[in-house]
């Protein structure tokens, strides 16, 4: 087998040691081989580097474990080739694994290149993904919130989130308010409160705001709304970081919220998950197939095993399945027919993925392509195969006793 890398290192990353195997091709003989352990420690880590750079290496492979990978590749991405690769992909022989096994284990594999690395942003685009899952992980958490102060309001014997589609609506807000200090008491009081719409259901809020609020509630109450504000304003911040630092793409943002079930903040986690330079994927299929938003192959002796989709980014997933369920209650547009045929045949978190899969697909076109979004309309699929509408339509028809005739228009008799 023929050396790739005639100098290279295999790091096994740990929370407080990285082991190193280093691997130097000797012409004369089998290759030189040295191993040491470090600290994780940012002094430690830079003597690890200048360690290998004494010894001349070039390439270094790690494994992705954790989060703990992320601390040598920010001190070495700028003096050694790194490849980050997946710790499913190099797995060792049960019974025989070490630290200094494994290291030995990928620096071998990397000295014949067998290793596919995993791919790594550039460091302002690692920043705008940190950002965009924190706000994620932020708005999970406010919905977290939301629930728990509706089951305190259920506790009190009110029933808001029963009349008001928004429990953290204005209206809302402000009987919370009222509520939280005591003032007023009486539920038409607090009913009173309500504006716009909600006032045309004046006499169901008395009743839903006809509750027992006991000393502990209202304390939890306070203690819950403080915190949704907290949050809310944490939110607010992230959005005005990660929109100043999106600046230069509002353009393309603006095209992408044009697809439905696409707004500014899945535009923005889209373009943090995947980037504008989609050079990488040489089709839309192999984006699909990074992210995990396809079938996957698993078939053994000829026979077709479970095509259960990889696990790809969650973040990225998570976006995509959000947009495909906020695309499914849009009207008039292809991707909510797709996800109404879907469901009927394969249920309605299939249907997500597979909705979720066309956006992904759309979204690479329209970057490479450099081009606007043109719906295909709710009839895209009977337009494809009207035989087969009308052998479905006809088939249901019959069903019901009906004798079905069919006469198409251009031939019907003049009224």
């Amino acid at each position: 087998m023929d050396v790739v890398h005639a100098r290279c290192c295999g790091l096994d990353v740990h929370k407080r040691s990285v082991v190193a195997c280093v691997l130097l091709s000797d012409p004369s003989g089998p290759p030189h081989r040295e191993i040491r352990t470090f600290g994780t420690y940012t002094n430690e880590l830079l003597g690890l580097a200048d360690w290998l750079a004494e010894q001349g290496v070039t390439h270094i492979a790690l494994e992705s474990t954790g989060v703990y990978w992320k601390a040598v590749w920010n001190l070495m991405e700028d003096r050694f080739a790194l490849l980050l690769v997946n710790p499913r992909h190099i797995k060792a022989v049960p019974g025989r694994k070490t630290d200094v096994l494994d290291a030995e284990w990928l620096a071998e594999l990397l000295r014949y290149g067998l290793l596919k690395a995993s791919f790594v942003p550039d460091r302002a685009q690692r920043e705008l993904r940190e950002l965009t899952r924190y706000r994620t992980s932020l708005t999970n958490e406010r919905s977290a919130a939301v629930n728990r102060l509706q089951k305190t309001l259920e506790g009190a014997n009110i029933k808001l989130a029963s009349v008001a589609s928004d429990v953290m609506g204005l209206s809302s807000r402000q009987m919370l308010a009222a509520v939280v200090h005591g003032t007023p008491t009486d539920a038409s009081a607090l009913a009173d409160l309500a504006h716009g719409k909600l006032r045309d259901k004046l006499p169901q809020l008395e009743q839903a705001l006809s509750g027992r609020v006991g000393p502990h509630q209202r304390f939890l109450l306070a203690e819950q709304l403080a915190h949704i504000d907290s949050l809310d304003a944490s939110i607010e911040r992230l959005d005005a970081e990660i929109a100043e630092r999106l600046r230069p793409f509002d353009e393309l943002i603006d095209r992408l919220d044009a697809i439905p079930g696409i707004g500014r903040v899945i535009a923005e986690v889209l373009l943090a998950e995947i980037s504008t330079d989609l050079t990488r994927f040489p089709t839309a299929n192999h984006l699909a197939s990074w992210a995990g938003m396809c079938p996957g192959h698993n078939e053994s002796a000829g026979k077709k095993r479970s095509g259960k989709t990889r696990k790809g980014s969650p973040w990225l997933r998570a976006a995509l399945v959000q947009a495909a369920h906020a695309a499914s209650h849009s009207k008039q547009s292809y991707l909510a027919a797709q996800y109404r045929r879907l469901t009927a045949r394969r249920g309605t978190k299939k249907a997500a993925v597979a909705v979720g899969h066309s956006i992904l697909v759309i979204f690479y076109h329209l970057l490479t392509h450099d081009c606007p979004y043109v719906d295909l309309g709710p009839t895209y699929f009977d337009q494809r195969d009207p035989r087969a509408a009308q052998r479905r339509l006809v088939h249901r028809l019959e069903a019901l006793g009906y004798n079905v005739q069919l006469t198409p228009l251009a031939e019907a008799p003049a009224a």
